[in-house]
């Protein structure tokens, strides 16, 4: 017979080429081929189970062919969610269990409506978005401040889009449903000229609509009026109103133009400077949120106002003068009103029987107030003094700036809170439509106008098929609506589905597993914190990838992952990555194929979910084995098969391949004691008794630390000197007479033999301890 050593390494010293030539053996390539051809039809436990080839091929490339009569048991196995560290494989203590389970999802993704990742990019945009607000303001004034002077005639503002925005927006103009005409003509109105649209449409319709309101109200107090007619009448108070305020807007607009009845610029520009600062002021203060140029303005208005008031109820009359001390002074409670401000101003917060300390309690916040004014208890001004002196103005300003969002971010923060409650109990892209808290947030984030979507298009941007670029979304050509639907995770016919991964969960979990394991096993524990930090960036970042370029143009990613699947990033560059991720895998040409590390690019590739093109699919709930675990069964199952058919003729050489193939995954010294083949094999490398295996479990284990230092392990210089030790010892171990000193020793036949202590003292002494 040739010996381990030569019969080892004429398979070892070309892995690659005795695994191919496994696979071309008839009985190995038929089972292969069915196993790829009919794996991906398998929709349950119950099919996988009930098909003997492929449960076998399974088992066996898991090195489980022993267990194959055991279905119930290896349905539980089968049906473990691996997220729970209680399910049932993840309570075995044999790994190959959880290998073979990983390998499939019969218990499948969760299907959530957004990930954390998507929730808080959701919220991220949000902010962004209110954020933006303010900028946008400032861009778009800026621009219609250039642009109006430049503009010649009617139809050249309205062909603007820009200017006709900022003009509709300040005017409260509907963009879907305005007529064009109609606009023409009121912009191209005189209030000078008696024949004018004005004149002869607008003010006559005003008058006629204000007419008619008056006359409903008046019958709307009328006793005697039925519930129906009363309910008719506000129908159409209501209605008036509307086309009241239309044509106000129209005759504003008309003031605030210096267009001619032709409608070209007759002479200077379309618009004079006082008119030009208060379409600025009226844009700004249309959005319901203070923004910082609304208060800017705010703050302009109030420093040139206050000089001229003279009495508290000119200050409180003027309601923007009112709000803004309300807002400065922190007094935005729903009991402050007209008459609380009054007496606070008139009160003498030094007097302990004034208003401020008896019914105010002493409030900080009013003695501020009182103290920030010069008003006399009758609420007038002494003579020669001003409201305020510069140095209390610049007090009630700088108040005014530090708070005038305050309410807004209060807003804004109960309204994240009901859309992260509102969207965990969201089960249908039907309660997102009818849900306001989730529908507005949602739209407001990506930029949508809530109140001009139409809702039917929303509900079909959420239902687009993402992987299909012929979808409804991608018919639309606006990032808006993608980055919506990419946010959510509805199927196509609108249910709650598994999200877009660029890993799996599960996957994710592995990969965070295995990178903390590998950079900590032989290190410290402050390299164990330093790799549980990278692993917690890792879980947060991988989630939010959409493509292959995204998770390339981040080196820590990157570097994560390889170093999580045994590559040292030092070796690799982003284009060689790109190439391997865009193999084929299935070629045995392909460029990833032809690496000598092969196996571990391939279980890198399909631990991720990228298509062709670099992009994220979605998880196909009807495939019941996962990319990776199709692949590392096929490859599994060969080593499998050349190990099984090596040990026929030798099983020392099975010994040392097995050992090959696991050694760099050993953690500690219980990981090797666990396996039998591989604790034989140690036991043969270091001459040990087969006594050695009934000691204590901690006494092994420390006979293996003392004597493997299993770092080395990985180093595969190192590891193929072991294995030649192995070899040679195996054969010498297998071929030898049998001295009758050693069956004295080993207590063969008797109850005498070695103990346990001796055993260790005896393994001391071999290494010169």
């Amino acid at each position: 017979m040739v010996s381990t050593y030569l019969d080892y390494n004429l398979i070892a010293r070309d892995m690659k080429l005795s695994l191919r030539r496994v696979s071309e053996q008839t009985i190995v390539a038929r089972d292969t081929q069915y196993y790829r051809e009919n794996i991906g039809s398998v929709a349950s436990v119950d099919e996988f189970l009930a098909d003997y080839r492929l449960y076998s091929y399974a088992m066996k490339a898991y090195g489980l062919a022993d267990m194959i009569e055991s279905v119930a048991f290896m349905r539980k196995v089968l049906e473990s969610d691996l997220s729970d560290d209680n399910s049932f494989a993840n309570k075995l203590t044999d790994e190959r269990y959880r290998d073979f389970t990983m390998a499939f999802s019969f218990s499948g993704g969760t299907a959530v409506s957004q990930t954390e990742a998507q929730l808080d990019e959701m919220i991220g945009l949000y902010n962004t978005s209110i954020a933006s607000i303010g900028e946008t303001q400032k861009e778009e004034t800026r621009y219609y401040n250039v642009m109006i002077d430049k503009v010649t005639s009617v139809d050249q503002l309205l062909n603007n889009d820009r200017l006709r925005t900022y003009v509709f927006t300040v005017f409260g103009i509907d963009e879907s449903t305005y007529s064009r005409e109609t606009l023409r003509k009121v912009l191209s109105s005189n209030a000078d000229d008696p024949e004018s649209y004005e004149n002869t449409v607008l003010e006559p319709r005003l008058s006629e609509l204000e007419a008619a309101r008056a006359d409903a109200q008046a019958k709307l107090q009328q006793s005697g009026t039925t519930q129906a007619e009363k309910l008719e009448l506000q129908a159409k108070i209501a209605t008036y109103n509307k086309s009241i305020s239309t044509a106000s807007n129209y005759l504003a607009m008309a003031a605030a133009f210096q267009f001619e009845a032709d409608g070209t610029v007759a002479a200077g520009s379309a618009q004079t400077a006082a008119h030009k600062k208060t379409m600025n002021e009226l844009y700004v203060s249309s959005n319901s949120r203070i923004t910082p140029q609304a208060a800017l303005l705010n703050k302009a208005y109030f420093e040139e106002k206050i000089a001229s008031i003279t009495t508290v109820s000119e200050l409180v009359a003027d309601t923007r003068l009112y709000n803004y001390i309300r807002t400065a002074f922190d007094l935005n409670e729903v009991t402050i009103v007209p008459a609380t401000i009054k007496n606070i101003l008139t009160s003498d917060p030094d007097d302990p029987s004034s208003y401020i300390n008896t019914i105010g309690k002493g409030n900080e916040n009013y003695k501020a107030l009182a103290r920030a004014f010069n008003f006399q208890a009758d609420g007038t001004l002494a003579a020669g003094d001003a409201a305020q002196t510069a140095e209390q103005t610049t007090l009630t300003s700088s108040r005014y700036m530090t708070r005038y969002n305050d309410k807004d971010d209060a807003a804004d923060e109960k309204a994240i809170g009901a859309y992260k409650l509102a969207v965990e109990k969201m089960t249908s892209v039907s309660d997102f439509i009818e849900t306001a808290s989730i529908y507005d947030f949602a739209l407001q984030a990506v930029g949508l106008d809530p109140d001009s979507e139409s809702a039917r298009t929303i509900k079909r941007v959420l239902t687009s098929d993402l992987t299909d670029p012929e979808s409804f979304v991608y018919t639309l050509k606006d990032e808006r609506y993608l980055k919506l639907a990419q946010l959510f995770n509805f199927t196509t016919s609108g249910d709650i589905g598994v999200p877009a991964l660029a890993q799996s969960e599960t996957l994710i979990q592995e990969t965070a597993k295995t990178y903390i394991v590998n950079k900590s096993r032989f290190g410290s524990e402050e390299d164990k914190t330093k790799a549980e930090a990278e692993a917690e960036y890792y879980t947060a970042e991988v989630a939010k990838l959409a493509s292959l370029d995204e998770f390339l143009a981040d080196s820590r990613l990157v570097d994560f992952a390889l170093e999580a699947n045994g590559i040292d990033p030092e070796n690799v560059t982003v284009d060689f990555l790109r190439d391997i991720f865009t193999s084929d895998l299935d070629d045995p040409k392909s460029f990833i194929n032809q690496q000598q590390n092969s196996g571990a690019y391939i279980a890198l590739v399909t631990s991720f979910n990228f298509d062709s093109g670099g992009n994220v699919l979605r998880e196909d709930k009807s495939v019941i084995i996962t990319r990776q675990g199709l692949y590392e069964t096929l490859d599994r199952y060969l080593h499998q098969s050349l190990e099984e058919q090596a040990g026929e003729d030798n099983a020392g050489v099975r010994l040392a391949l097995y050992f090959e193939r696991q050694a760099g995954s050993l953690v500690d010294a219980y990981d090797l004691l666990a396996d039998d083949a591989l604790a034989e094999v140690f036991r043969t490398i270091f001459s040990l008794p087969d006594e050695f295996s009934s000691m204590d479990i901690d006494q092994q284990a420390k006979i293996v630390e003392k004597n493997l230092d299993l770092e080395k392990l990985s180093d595969p210089a190192e590891l193929k000197k072991l294995l030649a030790r192995f070899t040679v010892l195996y054969d010498l171990e297998n071929n030898m007479e049998v001295d009758p000193a050693v069956v004295v020793l080993s207590g063969s036949g008797s109850n005498i033999g070695i103990s346990a202590d001796t055993l260790f003292q005896l393994s001391q002494l071999r290494k010169g301890g």
